[in-house]
């Protein structure tokens, strides 16, 4: 590949793949995409791409317009905390709400409902943060601007395939997901 070095496919891949995957289960963008951009990124420069990836996940025009009711305000408070702080430390903003969703049986439309607004806002919280601390650097833009063709192709690819599934492979896919994730994390 004359004049161009092997991470920057390799960053275009796994920025395409993660969207992907986060337009088809509604979250995991982070770890799929962090699986590969850390071992061509900095910690710093990949948790910082998945808070400014994740606040333009196209949530505002692509999120479903459906009211769900439910009990457990308690569980549900002690999960977002959790979750947020989780989110905050790692990038990764939404797994334990995904796995609650889960938890509480509701269907899929309804999970990407609660859990893709929660991924905004600890994006967003998380973006105030790293911009306030000065960790945002002009190399980390670069990669960002490169990046966003791919986040927006995969991501449209992941909500056409969402439509077109039902709720069994739904679950299935977020349970892999989720198994991947704590088996990534633990290596």
């Amino acid at each position: 590949m004359d004049g161009i070095p092997f991470e920057i496919p390799l960053f275009l891949f796994a920025t395409f793949v993660g969207a992907f995957v986060a337009g088809l289960s509604g979250f995991a963008f982070g770890l799929v995409a962090a699986s590969l951009w850390l071992y061509i990124l900095t910690p710093v420069q990949t948790a910082t791409l998945i808070v400014a990836f994740g606040l333009i996940s196209v949530y505002a025009f692509f999120r479903p317009a459906l009211k769900f009711s439910g009990g457990g305000r308690a569980g549900d408070a002690a999960v977002g905390l959790l979750n947020g702080a989780l989110g905050g430390l790692t990038g990764l903003a939404g797994i334990l709400v995904t796995i609650w969703c889960g938890l509480r049986g509701w269907p899929k439309d309804v999970q990407r409902t609660v859990f893709q607004p929660v991924a905004v806002a600890i994006f967003l919280m998380s973006a105030i943060w790293l911009g306030a601390k000065g960790t945002v650097t002009a190399e980390t833009a670069k990669f960002f601007v490169m990046g966003l063709p791919c986040v927006l192709g995969g991501t449209w690819l992941g909500l056409k395939l969402f439509g077109r599934i039902d709720e069994a492979t739904f679950r299935k896919i977020v349970l892999a997901l989720l198994f991947l994730s704590g088996v990534t994390l633990l290596f």
